[in-house]
């Protein structure tokens, strides 16, 4: 089962974020809040972490996966993109936003769309996700805390810990989240296109 790890919302402490990266680097499977629903995150290298997100969620070998990131800083070494994305990307960063972008060539196989060859990048305005981000010192693998049949994400500590405890390492609860999603804004035409309506304004982008 879980580990529920209370940490605060605002100024998480740090001793439990150094704690949370030692065993993300260790192959642990995290659930963590963001500035919209909980999520679930592994450290890139680990293939067991990512397996066992699979198998949490019943995810087929369609499902987008996400690298969050703390800043936009290195994310050229993940995804493509000219300077006028770079500069429509700096200004909707941090916040509620899900980039579809087009993958590096360096980056593994497994982090991409496997027939799209795309990642989603994302840059959460939450206290916490960033401060983890920031010690990690790379981004993180992604994904909605939606469990298999739910039309919603999960919101609250005790709930994930009671129907999705078993395959998670450690819950780091700063309280409830919402279950409005990201806006997702495919990247890779001439034209952004948002592909799913969420908390970010769509009008954005019209």
């Amino acid at each position: 089962m879980a580990e529920l790890l209370e940490i605060h919302p605002e100024t998480p402490q740090r001793r439990h974020i150094l704690r949370v990266v030692e065993q993300l680097r260790r192959g642990a499977v995290i659930a963590y809040p963001t500035d919209t629903t909980w999520a679930l995150g592994a450290a890139i290298g680990e293939k067991s972490a990512l397996a066992r997100i699979i198998r949490l969620r019943r995810l087929d070998e369609k499902h987008q996966f996400t690298l969050v990131f703390s800043d936009l800083a290195g994310s050229g070494a993940y995804a493509r993109y000219d300077t006028p994305s770079y500069r429509l990307l700096k200004a909707h960063t941090p916040g509620p936003w899900t980039f579809i972008l087009a993958a590096a060539r360096e980056v593994p196989r497994r982090l991409q769309h496997p027939k799209k060859k795309t990642i989603g990048l994302r840059v959460p305005d939450s206290p916490i996700a960033l401060a983890l981000l920031h010690e990690l010192a790379e981004p993180m693998l992604t994904t909605t805390l939606r469990m298999p049949g739910d039309d919603y994400a999960l919101t609250e500590a005790d709930e994930i810990e009671r129907r999705a405890g078993h395959g998670i390492d450690l819950i780091l609860d700063g309280g409830p989240c919402s279950m409005d999603l990201t806006t997702v804004v495919d990247m890779t035409g001439e034209v952004p296109q948002v592909v799913r309506e969420g908390s970010g304004q769509s009008s954005a982008f019209d």
